[in-house]
């Protein structure tokens, strides 16, 4: 009965997250918030919330395993900080609205009417309830296993975001600890046509020209200008 009155079948989910439960009502329970079940208590049901809260903290353990597992050299603030990032409202809504986890709530008539389903909060809440039924369903194991899932575009993001970054952070934090500056970096030129442009960066420090370098994007340049830099510094 609970399965028929979703606005959208949730087996549809069981192909996209590879993962089908063994206990249907936990994956309803999933989807129902405390707006609709305050309003129909004779259904004798419960809502997401307590599913909400154990998804939280599975999904702050997995992602903390993940980000050891990606990144084994990261250090701890950098991992606290990609973590917070991940798990955020934000974070989490991105993810609930790839798998349109808004059109499988049920919401109470007010929730309804102020759009509730496209609302952030009750977006992510729902991410964490579903996460949360599939750990009591099937364990850490294959919840781990769906979180990296679903998780891995943000976590290829931040790969490529540290690649970029480690020569330009490593170089702040050694200037600031050394000379307690922090470096300048200077567009110098940029040679070629629009779509094929090659940027010339120079990275200063305390008003001395410390590095150069060249890329086909303006972070490029500047993380080859600050691995120059670094270099020179170190000698």
């Amino acid at each position: 009965m609970v399965k028929r009155e979703l606005p959208k079948n949730p087996d549809d989910l069981a192909t996209i997250l590879d993962y089908s439960f063994k206990d249907q009502e936990l994956l309803y329970q999933a989807f129902r918030h405390p707006s609709y079940v305050y309003e129909k208590d004779n259904l004798g049901v419960s809502d997401n919330q307590r599913l909400e809260f154990l998804g939280d903290a599975v999904i702050s353990l997995a992602i903390s395993h993940l980000l050891m597992e990606f990144f084994p050299e990261m250090k701890e603030g950098d991992l606290s900080k990609y973590r917070a990032s991940l798990v955020s409202e934000n974070g989490l809504s991105c993810i609930a609205q790839e798998l349109e986890l808004g059109d499988y709530l049920l919401l109470g008539k007010g929730e309804e009417r102020t759009n509730g389903r496209k609302k952030l909060s009750i977006q992510s809440d729902a991410l964490e309830a579903l996460i949360g039924a599939i750990y009591l369903d099937g364990g850490f194991v294959e919840a781990l296993r769906v979180i990296a899932k679903l998780f891995s575009p943000l976590l290829n993001r931040i790969s490529l975001d540290k690649s970029i970054n480690d020569f330009k952070t490593e170089l702040q934090e050694y200037s600031q600890e050394t000379f307690q500056s922090t470096p300048e970096y200077r567009l110098e030129k940029e040679t070629g046509p629009d779509h094929n442009k090659t940027f010339y960066v120079g990275v200063h420090l305390k008003g001395n020209l410390m590095g150069e370098g060249k890329g086909k994007s303006k972070k490029e340049a500047e993380q080859n200008a600050a691995k120059e830099a670094l270099a020179c510094l170190k000698k």
